[in-house]
């Protein structure tokens, strides 16, 4: 079983998975918005064998929720009403910076940056949840 890191956009979908141990968050893909977009999300948690979803929860940088707080909300419920599986938020302010930063290090252009960057923001969501599960001891 593993774990599916999601970064919600109006555009676009980044997907993550986590290694079998839950250590680790590996970029998959990125989705385009769309009428399949929870048929490939569904494909894509069979192809991984997911048990739990988290999603990029949208905060303002002062901590109030911002109005995508509530697009996402109506996703998750999709998303829970859809699989049957925990659908966990993770405040995700600054994964796209991080993700940009990163890119930006290692010298990706900038066409390259665009094609990977919801991807890359849903692996830092999914990580910094990873890394929070690994402190608290949560088992597996």
């Amino acid at each position: 079983m593993r774990i599916m890191g999601l970064d919600f956009g109006s555009k676009t979908i980044g997907v993550a998975v986590s290694d079998a141990l839950f250590l680790t968050a590996q970029g998959v893909k990125t989705i385009r918005r769309s009428s399949r977009e929870i048929e490939e999300l569904g494909e894509l948690l069979k192809e991984y064998e997911v048990s739990e979803i988290v999603i990029g929860y949208p905060k303002n940088m002062n901590g109030t929720l911002g109005p995508r707080c509530a697009l996402t909300d109506e996703f998750v419920d999709r998303l829970r009403a859809e699989f049957g599986l925990p659908v966990e938020r993770w405040d995700e302010r600054l994964s796209t910076v991080a993700a940009q930063r990163t890119l930006l290090e290692a010298d990706v252009s900038r066409g390259k940056r665009k094609q990977v960057i919801d991807k890359m923001a849903a692996v830092f969501i999914l990580q910094g949840y990873l890394d929070r599960r690994h402190a608290r001891n949560i088992p597996n």
